[in-house]
């Protein structure tokens, strides 16, 4: 239960939860970068084609850390099972227990894609990847990165009222 959690450890995973958003801001910046590189020299875009898959893989692991980091500190570990992502997805724009939501139903149902995508990225050889799907998710990625920070930003403040209690 989130009362019976201290005020050390509320504000660990704030700290935590704010570090991975930084690191996703850099990659956010680098996606644009490599976009650019694109369009000023697209003989070469079939490789940057994998390297941006590789970065929207990136993406969706940098929110699946920060619902790592919930649901171990607030929620006991994640779910198990071979669906295991899929749940924690789910579980994380769902209030448990005292614990608020982390994002919201529509947030969840734009990353799913990415999770899928992901998963596509882990198990493809990089020429084998769809260059027509990686710029359907790169038209979803900024519109999606900006509604997950909102979500995550709010949470976090969420978990500094709680602190300001304990």
């Amino acid at each position: 239960m989130m009362n019976n959690i201290s005020r050390d450890k509320l504000m660990g995973i704030v700290v935590d939860i704010e570090t991975e958003l930084g690191h996703m801001r850099r990659l956010a910046a680098d996606i644009q970068d490599v976009q650019r590189e694109i369009a000023t020299d697209p003989e070469y875009s079939r490789l940057f084609y994998e390297n941006l898959a590789l970065k929207l893989h990136n993406f969706y692991t940098g929110c699946e850390r920060i619902f790592n980091m919930v649901t171990s500190e607030l929620n006991g570990g994640p779910p198990t099972g071979f669906d295991w992502h899929q749940r924690l997805l789910d579980r994380m724009a769902a209030d448990w227990g005292e614990r608020p939501a982390i994002i919201t139903p529509t947030t969840a149902a734009d990353l799913r894609e990415f999770l899928s995508f992901r998963h596509v990225v882990r198990n493809v050889y990089g020429y084998e990847l769809d260059p027509e799907r990686i710029e359907r998710l790169l038209e979803k990625y900024p519109p999606t990165w900006n509604a997950f920070q909102h979500d995550v930003e709010d949470f976090v403040r969420k978990l500094k009222a709680m602190i300001d209690l304990v």
